[in-house]
């Protein structure tokens, strides 16, 4: 039982118990409501700054402000919540991109009641993602953030919303499948049973139960994070989706992926993730190439910067499989950073649509002259996403690279491979990006552009940007802005891996791995070994 007061339990419900009186407001246009849902989340942002600097010790690895209460003994779920430096800085990009979407959603006025309502109910889902410490709660609000996002889809997306939503549910609950199982099977594995996911982390697991239930989690995550070829549902939902709703999928929901593979996949089965690394180095150089490569056919704005996220998703799973600190620091800046790269990306693309009524590249062109402060702030959003130094994206691209190529767990030539690969994306999403650029802004108004009405950035949207482009432009800067949040926390599961590293002595994986992992008892593959360890 819980003896303080309960900080995180409070920043959880209070939006979700905020949005059951919204129904009942005074007023029959979205005045009122877009106003108090913005209040809310306001109320909610500040309770979360509030609480982390006044009740969180950022040098301290454990969970912190840990609160347990018996929920339904029945099934032996326990309300456990907690938060240490993976959940907290994510916390936080959650309160800061939900409340900024809230106040992106102004021009919604079908249906703005439930718009936001739901947008509210999601928000406290996404934040018990983060914060849950009992598995089974953990997957409630793993499935309770996905009913929102459907009906945000289907009811105020595009002409195909039907089709996307449906896609999206469809992948995202089969997946969810997997957590259920492996969560059983976890909990019941020996003779305490318990979903606590500190005891889970204790047990001592056969390696063949961890590979098989690792397995379970990544098909899950990677559905979420989202890893080719599970990624399929993400363009579409993009594509179809209001502003608002994909500034919560880019910036908060793909990090809910990448948060629970180090917290469940690297952190509680660490001699299964000794296996499965190598497969997640390769991955995420298919992800970087690929999804880079994709962007490139996509004239459709919002689609490709879709696939732009999915390739930046790859360097998260680089530096999970990296297992050095440095690596696994650069994973956790990627998430942070990309999260208010592509908030800000997404909701000027809706700025642009609200103008001009399309997102097809091609039907635009010459907006730079009539909407110059849009295009400066888009141009910016741009040059972050591109890893430009200075920003927050060239610091946690940078260090996922030094931390896998200092990593001692692996060949120098499977280095070599995935380094040089995944660089093909520092090449490639400059192209698409400066492309996307020209093709919107510079050139000659098209035909379908002539009779269109264009004004500049209102106040509310230069605010909602500059509060995603400042704090990119402060960690770019002074990186330690972020990575003191999860430093300490970062460090010990790095270590906890590189533990694990001798099993691979004991219990040689396949031909394959024996070639890339550069266990203590192998031997390091020499360079003219390599085209036998890619087939």
């Amino acid at each position: 039982m819980s003896t303080h007061f309960p900080w995180l339990t409070t920043i959880i419900l209070l939006p979700l118990v905020a949005s059951l009186p919204i129904p009942f407001l005074p007023g029959k246009d979205n005045k009122v409501v877009r106003w108090y849902a913005l209040g809310v989340g306001l109320v909610d942002l500040v309770l979360t700054l509030f609480t982390f600097w006044q009740h969180y010790d950022l040098q301290n690895p454990e969970l912190q402000l840990v609160e347990s209460y018996t929920w339904i003994s029945q099934i032996g779920l326990n309300w456990s919540v907690g938060v240490d430096g993976l959940s907290m800085p994510l916390v936080l990009l959650t309160a800061l991109v939900t409340t900024l979407g809230i106040m992106a959603a102004w021009p919604i006025t079908h249906k703005p009641r439930l718009f936001y309502f739901l947008m509210l109910a999601m928000y406290s889902a996404q934040i018990g993602v983060f914060a849950a410490q009992d598995l089974l709660m953990f997957f409630l609000m793993w499935e309770l953030e996905l009913v929102p996002i459907y009906l945000l889809i289907s009811v105020w997306g595009g002409q195909k919303r039907l089709y996307a939503a449906t896609k999206f549910i469809l992948y995202t609950a089969v997946g969810s499948l997997f957590i259920l199982v492996a969560a059983f099977a976890m909990a019941f594995y020996g003779d305490n049973v318990t979903f606590d996911m500190r005891e889970l982390a204790l047990k001592d697991y056969s390696l063949t139960f961890e590979l098989i239930v690792y397995a379970a989690f990544l098909v899950a995550y990677g559905v979420k994070l989202p890893i080719f070829p599970l990624h399929t549902w993400l363009p579409d939902a993009h594509s179809e989706a209001p502003a608002p709703v994909s500034m919560l999928l880019a910036g908060v929901m793909l990090k809910m992926g990448g948060y629970a593979l180090i917290r469940m996949n690297v952190e509680m089965l660490p001699n299964a993730h000794v296996y499965f690394a190598p497969v997640l180095a390769l991955l995420g150089v298919v992800n970087i190439i690929y999804a880079g490569l994709t962007a490139f056919a996509q004239t459709n704005l919002k689609r490709r910067m879709a696939y732009s996220s999915i390739s930046h998703m790859g360097f998260v799973l680089i530096g999970i499989a990296s297992f050095t600190e440095v690596g696994l620091s650069g994973a956790m800046l990627q998430m942070i950073s990309h999260g208010l790269i592509a908030a800000a990306l997404f909701f000027l693309s809706g700025v642009a649509y609200e103008r001009t009524h399309t997102l097809m590249m091609d039907k635009m062109g010459g907006m730079a002259k009539q909407m110059p402060i849009v295009f400066a702030l888009f141009t910016m959003g741009s040059m972050a996403s591109l890893a430009l130094p200075g920003m927050s994206g060239f610091v946690s691209e940078l260090s996922v690279f030094l931390g896998f190529t200092s990593s001692e767990a692996y060949s120098d030539p499977f280095k070599v491979v995935v380094v040089l690969l995944s660089a093909v994306g520092l090449i490639v999403t400059p192209i698409y990006l400066l492309s996307m650029l020209r093709e919107v802004f510079y050139g000659t108004a098209s035909p379908e552009m002539a009779q269109v009405k264009f004004w500049d950035a209102k106040p509310r949207e230069v605010f909602i940007t500059a509060c995603l482009i400042v704090p990119i432009i402060g960690i770019g800067l002074y990186p330690k802005l972020a990575t003191q949040t999860y430093d300490v926390k970062t460090v010990a599961i790095a270590s906890q891996a590189r533990n694990s590293l001798p099993l691979i002595a004991e219990q040689p994986p396949s031909r394959l791995f024996s070639r890339v992992l550069s266990a203590p008892q192998l031997q390091t593959p020499k360079p003219s070994e390599l085209l036998g360890v890619l087939k």
